[in-house]
C-alpha cells in the first residue's frame, strides 16, 4: 500500500511483523552473534520444556552445537571454490607497507624475548610467547571477518510434538502460536524459536529442519522450511511424512546460523546450569563438536527428582487488569448473549450476584442484565470499563500459576551447588495491577561454584535472566535491603547464595529486551524482601545449631588434645624414674657388693626397686582421664541426638495437616465418584474405607490424628534403636534370654520387677 505525499516522492509503506524484528532484531535478544548464539538455544530450549510439561511427560532435551567451516556452509550453500580476480578487495589482503610492519613487529618481538629468556629463563619466554600469541588470535576474531563463525545448533525433545498441517504456521509466521491468553508462560514476546529462524536466514540463507511426531503417531513429520521475511508466511521446501517405527514422540529442530561461542561459552553454561536448577525433574544433554576434537565439550545435567510441578492454567482478566481495547475486543468475541453472562464468564472474580450490582451501577445508562453486549454504545462501554476500575474486587486466588515448589527448588540447588546450608520459601500469592504472583526463595551457604560475598540467581517464570542483573528487583533487595549482619551472616566473606523465582501471568520486565524485572512494583519489593528474610531466619537457627555442632566437636578436640598431652607428660615422667630406679639400683647393688651387708639389709635396699609402683600410679591417672573423656563423648552424643529427634519431630509434624487434607481431598473425591476399573473396585471390596469416609465416620481431623500417632511411634522407635545401636558400639554388656511356655515340666524363680516389664527366670 502506498500513497504519494506532498511532493510526490514521500510514500505510506507497511510492514510485515517478521520484518520489523527483523530490522530490530535487538528487542528479543539477537544483538550480535554470541548473544545469537545464546538466545537461540535459550529458546529452543524453552520450548522443549514447555512441550514436554504441556503432557506431563519428565522432560529429555537434547541439545548439539557444531562448528560449521567456511568451506562446509558453502558447500551446504550449493557454492564452489572461487578464484580470487582481485586480491586488494579482499579482508585478508596485506600490503607491502603492512607486511614491512608485520615483520618488522615480529623482529622486535623475537628480540624481547630472547632478552626475557636470557634474564628470567626459558619459562617466563615461553609464558610471553603463548600470550603474544593468544591477544593476536583474538585481535583476528575481533576483526571484520566474523562471518567465518557458524554453527548448527540442534535440539531435540520428547514433548507432544506438532501436528503435521500445522508446523509450517508454527514455526514459519511470526506472532502465531498456542500460549497467547492470560496464562504462565515462558516466553517473553511470543515469538519463541521464529527470531532463530529468522536470525538463521538473515546470516546464512539455509533453510531450517524439522521432526516432529505426536503421541501414538505412526509416521514422523519432516520438513524443511523457512519465512517469508516480507510477506510474513512460511517457505516450504520440501514435506514428507516418515515411518514411527519406534513410537517416538517430540520434536527436533536443527538449524544453521551465525554466531561466537568462545565469546557466549560462560554465558551457555551458566543458563544449562541454572535451568537445571529451576527444573531438577528435566536431564539435559549438551555436546559441543568443535572442529578440533581437543576442544569439544558435552555435559549431562541428571534428573534428580520424578515430582514435577503442576502446568499452568488459563485464567480469564481480572477486572483491574484489563484497558478499554481489550473490553472492546472482549464484548466482539464472546458468545454471551447478556451482560449479567458476558461479566460472569470473561471476567475472574465476577459472580452472578456480583454481576447484578455492577448492572445495577449502569441502570442510569439505559443497561439492564439481559442487554445484549454487543448492543452498548461507545459511552456504556468507557462507563463500563471505569467501572470495572473503580469497583473493589477479590484478589485473584493464583491457583491458576505453576511455581517450582520449595522441594524442587531445594533439590535444584543441592544438585547443583552442594551448599553446606540451605534454607527456602514459598511466599503466598500476591497481586500487581490485577495479576496474582508467587515469589519463591532460597538462600544458601557454602557450596562450589560461589565467590565470597552475595551471588544473586535470578528467575522468572521458571527460566533464569543472565543481564543486565544491577537494576533488577531482586539483585538491589538481596544486595541493599538485607540486613545480612543481623542473621549473623557476612555479605563480605561468607559465600551466599541467593535464589529467587518469581511466577506470574504478567512479569513486569524493563529495558528493550526484557531482561530484568522492574525495582518500582512496591508489592514485588515487598514480597521478594519478605521471601529472603524467612529463609535467613531459617538460616540463623540451622546456623546456630550447625555451630553448636562444630564447638562441640571442637570441645571433644580440645579434650582429646589434653588427654594427649596428659598422655605424654606421664609417659616422660615414666621414663625418667625408669631410668632413677635403675641407676638407684644400680648403685645400690655397687655399695652392696663393696660392704658385703648382710642379706637381709640387701634385701631391703634392693626393694628401692618399688620405684615402679610410681608406674602403675600413671597408668591408673589414665586410665581415669579416658573414664572421664568416654562419659563426656557418650554425653554430648546423646544431646545431639536428643536435638536431632526434637528437629526431625518438629519437621514431620508440620507437615501433617497439608498431608492429610491431601489424602482426604484425594479420599472424598473417590468416594463421591462411583468405582472405575478393577482396581478400584478391588479396593472398595477389600477395604471399607471409602465408605467411612462417605458416612464421614472418617474425617480429616481423624488422618491427622492417625498420622501424629504414626509419626510418635516411628520416632519413639528410631529414638530406641539409636539407644540401642549407642550401647552395643559402647561394648554395653549382652545377655542372651531364652523364652519358654508356661506348664507344669518348667520352673520358675521369682519376679524381678523393672520399668518396662517383669521378668521370671528359667530354673
Amino acid at each position: 500500500m502506498s500513497k504519494a505525499g506532498k511532493g510526490g516522492s514521500d510514500k505510506l509503506q507497511q510492514k510485515s511483523p517478521a520484518e520489523f524484528f527483523a530490522e530490530n532484531k535487538n528487542i528479543a535478544g539477537f544483538d550480535n552473534p554470541g548473544k545469537c548464539l545464546y538466545t537461540t538455544v535459550r529458546e529452543l530450549v524453552e520450548n522443549a520444556l514447555d512441550s514436554a510439561e504441556s503432557i506431563s511427560v519428565l522432560p529429555l532435551v537434547e541439545i548439539t552445537i557444531e562448528e560449521v567451516s567456511r568451506a562446509r556452509l558453502n558447500t551446504l550453500r550449493g557454492l564452489g571454490d572461487h578464484a580470487r580476480v582481485d586480491e586488494q578487495l579482499y579482508h585478508d589482503y596485506e600490503s607491502e607497507d603492512a607486511r614491512k610492519k608485520r615483520l618488522a613487529k615480529e623482529a622486535k618481538e623475537k628480540q624481547r624475548l630472547e632478552k626475557l629468556a636470557a634474564t628470567k629463563g626459558e619459562a617466563a619466554a615461553a609464558a610471553a610467547a603463548a600470550d603474544a600469541a593468544r591477544k593476536a588470535a583474538d585481535g583476528k576474531k575481533a576483526g571484520p571477518a566474523r562471518g567465518t563463525l557458524f554453527y548448527k545448533v540442534t535440539v531435540k525433545d520428547n514433548g507432544c510434538g506438532m501436528s503435521h498441517a500445522d508446523i509450517p504456521n508454527m514455526l514459519g509466521r511470526v506472532l502465531s502460536g498456542t500460549k497467547y491468553g492470560v496464562k504462565q508462560t515462558r516466553g517473553k514476546f511470543g515469538l519463541g524459536a521464529k527470531m532463530a529462524l529468522i536470525w538463521s536466514k538473515m546470516t546464512t540463507g539455509l533453510p531450517f529442519s524439522i521432526s516432529s511426531a505426536l503421541r501414538k503417531q505412526d509416521f514422523r513429520s519432516q520438513y524443511e522450511l523457512d519465512i517469508d521475511i516480507h510477506k510474513n508466511a512460511p517457505n516450504v521446501h520440501s514435506a514428507a511424512k516418515l515411518p514411527n517405527a519406534d513410537g517416538w514422540h517430540g520434536a527436533c529442530l536443527s538449524l544453521t546460523i551465525e554466531g561466537n561461542w568462545s565469546s557466549y561459552r560462560a554465558k551457555l553454561l551458566k543458563y544449562l546450569r541454572q535451568i537445571a536448577v529451576i527444573t531438577p525433574y528435566a536431564q539435559f544433554s549438551f555436546q559441543y563438536i568443535a572442529e578440533d576434537p581437543k576442544s569439544s565439550l558435552k555435559l549431562t545435567f541428571r534428573r534428580r527428582t520424578d515430582v514435577m510441578p503442576p502446568p499452568p492454567k488459563i485464567t480469564k482478566h481480572h477486572p483491574s487488569s484489563v484497558d478499554l481495547e481489550l473490553v472492546k475486543r472482549l464484548i466482539t468475541e464472546t458468545k454471551a448473549t447478556s451482560l449479567s453472562a458476558f461479566l460472569t464468564r470473561e471476567f475472574d472474580q465476577v459472580s452472578k450476584a456480583l454481576s447484578g450490582r455492577l448492572i445495577g451501577e449502569l441502570r442510569s445508562g439505559g443497561v439492564n442484565a439481559s442487554t445484549d453486549p454487543k448492543q452498548l454504545s461507545s459511552q456504556q462501554v468507557v462507563r463500563l470499563h471505569q467501572l470495572l476500575h473503580e469497583v473493589r474486587f477479590a484478589d485473584p486466588s493464583g491457583s491458576h500459576l505453576s511455581p517450582a515448589g520449595e522441594y524442587n527448588l531445594r533439590l535444584g540447588v543441592m544438585k547443583e551447588l552442594q551448599p553446606e546450608l540451605i534454607a527456602t520459601h514459598a511466599g503466598d500469592v500476591r497481586v500487581f495491577e490485577g495479576h496474582a504472583f508467587i515469589v519463591e526463595a532460597a538462600v544458601s551457604l557454602g557450596g562450589r561454584e560461589l565467590r565470597p560475598g552475595i551471588n544473586v540467581y535470578r528467575f522468572a517464570n521458571r527460566i533464569p535472566l543472565l543481564f543486565e542483573g544491577g537494576s533488577d528487583v531482586i539483585t538491589r533487595t538481596a544486595t541493599k535491603r538485607i540486613n545480612w549482619g543481623s542473621y549473623k551472616i557476612n555479605q563480605s566473606s561468607d559465600r551466599v547464595g541467593v535464589f529467587v523465582s518469581i511466577v506470574s501471568t504478567k512479569i513486569p520486565f524493563k529495558g528493550a529486551g526484557k531482561e530484568y524485572i522492574g525495582d518500582d512494583v512496591e508489592e514485588m519489593v515487598s514480597a521478594v524482601k519478605a521471601a529472603i528474610q524467612q529463609c535467613c531466619a531459617q538460616l540463623r537457627v540451622r546456623g546456630s545449631r550447625w555451630n553448636s555442632c562444630l564447638i562441640a566437636g571442637s570441645s571433644w578436640g580440645n579434650v582429646e588434645e589434653m588427654v594427649g598431652a596428659v598422655k605424654a607428660t606421664i609417659q616422660q615422667c615414666c621414663a625418667q624414674l625408669r631410668e632413677m630406679a635403675v641407676a638407684v639400683k644400680a648403685a645400690i647393688q655397687q655399695c652392696c657388693a663393696q660392704l658385703r651387708v648382710s642379706r637381709s639389709l640387701r634385701h631391703h635396699c634392693l626393694n628401692a626397686g618399688s620405684l615402679w609402683g610410681c608406674v602403675e600410679m600413671v597408668s591408673a591417672v589414665k586410665a581415669a582421664i579416658q573414664q572421664c573423656c568416654a562419659q563426656l563423648r557418650v554425653k554430648i552424643a546423646k544431646a545431639l541426638a536428643l536435638r536431632e529427634q526434637q528437629q526431625r519431630r518438629r519437621n514431620l509434624t508440620k507437615y501433617i495437616p497439608d498431608a492429610a487434607g491431601a489424602i482426604f481431598t484425594v479420599l472424598a473425591a473417590m468416594a463421591g465418584s462411583d468405582p472405575r476399573g478393577p482396581k478400584r473396585r478391588r479396593l472398595q471390596d477389600s477395604s471399607n474405607l471409602l465408605q467411612q469416609v462417605a458416612r464421614k465416620e472418617v474425617v480429616q481431623a481423624t488422618l491427622e490424628k492417625k498420622l501424629a500417632e504414626h509419626v510418635e511411634r516411628i520416632d519413639t522407635d528410631m529414638a530406641l534403636e539409636f539407644q540401642v545401636a549407642q550401647g552395643l558400639a559402647g561394648g554395653a554388656a549382652k545377655q542372651q534370654l531364652w523364652l519358654a511356655p508356661l506348664c507344669d515340666k518348667t520352673h520358675y524363680g521369682p519376679e524381678l520387677h523393672a520399668n518396662a516389664c517383669v521378668v521370671r527366670l528359667l530354673h
